[in-house]
């Protein structure tokens, strides 16, 4: 069973359709007693970096998220928000993040002055994987995806950066580190990829996401 989390943050009902659309069986969900029954969890999320880690504590989750994504290293799929929640900070707030991946979330001005473009990045653009992975199992090479985001993830570690996306410059647009994903598009928004994209993550659950000494399968 896939658990969504809901912390008041969007979006989490277009992902349960995108998943019934490919029989993938979800459920959304702000009770910790639900997340700890999981076989695999996702972390959407819209919108500001402090309140969605305020919504997590006022909600109580964050003892069953760490439970099960640093205890039982269940696999866990962060998208947008959801993904920059995972770093360990962000240029957007003043809260830590939960500190589940060795990165930070940074503004796209921050690196350098993007002449010609505009922040937000809106809209469609093609996500380029850096090495194989399960996650793309099923996801087609000319594979673009929806983004809506002013912020993006800076990761520590190199073999974290899953895929690249440009505008302006290279940013990760992937991360995988052990158990948990991240995406900064939005899959349920991007049609027959983003399905690609759900169902490859889906697969995952009959499966472990950790070989025996390390790595992701």
């Amino acid at each position: 069973m896939i658990v969504i989390i809901d912390y008041d943050v969007g979006n989490v009902g277009s992902i349960v359709n995108m998943l019934k659309r490919i029989d993938v069986p979800a459920i959304m969900t702000s009770k910790p007693e639900v997340i700890l029954q999981a076989d695999k969890l996702i972390l959407p999320g819209v919108g500001a970096f402090d309140n969605g880690m305020r919504n997590l504590r006022r909600l109580g989750l964050l003892d069953a998220l760490e439970q099960k994504v640093l205890g039982e290293k269940t696999c866990i799929l962060g998208i947008c928000l959801g993904a920059q929640l995972m770093t360990q900070s962000s240029e957007e707030g003043q809260e830590s993040g939960l500190g589940w991946v060795k990165a930070r979330t940074i503004h796209f001005f921050s690196r350098q002055e993007i002449a010609g473009y505009r922040v937000p990045h809106m809209g469609w653009s093609e996500v380029i994987p850096r090495k194989k992975s399960q996650l793309f199992h099923w996801v087609p090479e000319e594979a673009r995806f929806y983004f809506v985001h002013s912020y993006h993830f800076v990761c520590e570690n190199a073999e974290d950066v899953l895929a690249e996306t440009k505008y302006g410059y290279w940013f990760t647009s992937v991360f995988a580190s052990g158990n948990c994903f991240g995406v900064q598009f939005h899959p349920e928004k991007s049609h027959r990829y983003g399905m690609a994209l759900l169902q490859s993550f889906a697969e995952l659950v009959a499966r472990p996401c950790i070989k025996e000494g390390g790595g992701i399968v």
